[in-house]
This record gives C-alpha cells, structure tokens and sequence, in this order.
C-alpha cells in the first residue's frame, strides 16, 4: 500500500469511528436533495455507500446492544412497566451532538423501550443536530414541533451553547440569557402542541483536558460555565434530568466518555437512560 492509500484508509477510520455518529447530514440540510439519500451523504463524507450503511448499521448494533445491558437492571425493568407513555405516542428529542448520536441516549431509549414495551408501538424521532445550540433548535421548531405534533418532547442543550471559540474566547457562544429566553420560546411552542411536560436532559460536564487535545473543536467548553446553562435547565418546568449534573460521576469519571471528555461513551450514554427512566416515572 502506497503512503497516499495509507493516507486514505486512515482518514476514512477516522471518519467511521469519530464523526459518522453524528454526521447524519439528512437533517442539518433538509432542503438539500442530495443530503436526504444515502448516496449523497456518503459521497459527501467520503465513504462508499456500503461503507456508510455498515458503520451506521454498526452503531445502530451498539446502542441495542447496550439497551439489552439496562433492561438487565431490576429497577429500570420495574420502571419500564410504569412508562407515562400511550400506545403510538410520538416522541421527538431536540439537541445537539450528544442527542443527534447514532449510539447515544436516544437511540439507546429508544431500543430499551421497544424491547420491553413493543405493544406501547412508539413512533421516535432524533431531531438532534451535531453543533446544534439552542438558537439553531429553536429556529428548526416550525419543522419538527409544529409540523410534527408530537405527544412527548424531550430536550438535550446547553452544551454548544456553553462553548468558548479559541478565536473569541471570552464570550460563550450563546449568553446566558439569550439561551434562557430560547429555552423559554421552544417550551411555549411544546406547551400548544402537547400537554405532557417537556423533559429536559441537562448537559454532563466535559473533561475539558481532554477536549483540548482535539483538533476538531472550534473551542472549549469549562464546567464553570456549563453548570451555569444547567441551572436555566434546571429551573424549567417538567421533568428535569440530572439537575446537578453528576450523572458521569463527580468529578466525572474518564470512562463515561469518548477519548475526546466530550460525548459521552456507550456507559455514559446508557446512565443518562437509566436517569431519563427514573425520572419519567416520578
């Protein structure tokens, strides 16, 4: 193998492992044709099509595989069976990366509850978009709220909008209050399409050492910070998730994480489940 091809097959890894969970570009461009087919995104990224379909197939494996692990625990079984939900409710998640993650809590929730509760029939939908603040959300709202009309919401930010850029780093990227009134516009917009409360899923802190050692952040994000925007979540109506952020371990702990200390592993992914379940059933 040449060093250009080893290039390539290095590149194309990196891609597989570390971006295809959140590079699902269909709903980043919605109105791009060639963004809604399997075989636009993977030109786009650089894969084959066989390439794509299998690493996303993969990960797809990896959060039932990890559901399985949670339906494993007695108390989540228990809970389960108490589940709000109807049969056919819609569920939509609004977020960013670590809700937009093809083996994140999502995805994970999503394949607990089929498995244990298949006559409840639900209808998911990650509406989650990798980098995604809570002005980009908001702004999405006519498109998967309104248009939509889900029974039940839940909402992961929080964390981009926490974000430092190396080029600006003494602002966040969103203010605090900019993201308190966004939060406020999205739970308005939630309140005239379904009665049930919105279940807001507050930020995990980032083991920012680990962040700084990777090059494909435009920034950083500090817990000084973040805990901040988690307080505005915190101080919601509904049902709030880890309202102190400890879910990860206090400090948090390595392992919950992906070598980048900023989304969350499959075992950190699966403790927000067992979080959001808990909760659901208050």
């Amino acid at each position: 193998m040449s060093k250009k091809e080893e290039k390539i097959t290095k590149e194309k890894e990196a891609v597989r492992r570390f971006l295809v969970p959140y590079l699902n570009l269909e709903k980043r461009f919605p109105l791009l044709p060639g963004a809604q087919t399997i075989e636009g995104v993977a030109s786009f990224i650089g894969l084959s099509v066989q390439e794509l379909v299998e690493a996303r197939a993969a990960y797809d494996q990896q959060a039932e595989i990890a559901a399985q692990e949670v339906l494993k625990v007695e108390d989540v079984l228990t809970s389960i069976e108490k589940l709000p939900f109807n049969k056919g409710d819609k569920i939509v998640a609004l977020g960013d990366s670590l809700t937009d993650d093809l083996q994140g809590w999502f995805e994970i929730l999503r394949h607990v509850v089929d498995i244990a509760r298949p006559d409840l029939e639900l209808e998911w939908l990650n509406y989650g978009v990798y980098e995604d603040t809570s002005f980009d959300t908001l702004r999405r709202l006519n498109r998967h709220i309104i248009h939509e009309k889900p029974d039940w919401v839940f909402v992961s930010l929080g964390t981009f909008d926490a974000i430092r850029l190396h080029a600006a780093p003494n602002r966040t990227v969103v203010s605090l209050a900019e993201f308190w009134e966004n939060l406020n516009s999205i739970e308005n917009a939630v309140s005239h399409i379904t009665k049930n409360p919105v279940v807001w899923v507050t930020p995990p802190p980032v083991i920012t050492e680990l962040m700084e050692k990777v090059t494909i952040f435009d920034g950083i994000v500090g817990e000084e910070d973040l805990s901040q925007y988690r307080d505005v979540l915190s101080g919601k109506a509904g049902i709030i998730v880890d309202p102190n952020g400890k879910r990860m371990g206090n400090p948090p702990e390595a392992w919950n994480y992906l070598p980048d200390g900023f989304h969350p592993s499959l075992p950190g992914s699966s403790i927000t489940v067992k979080h959001i379940i808990a909760n659901l059933v208050k």
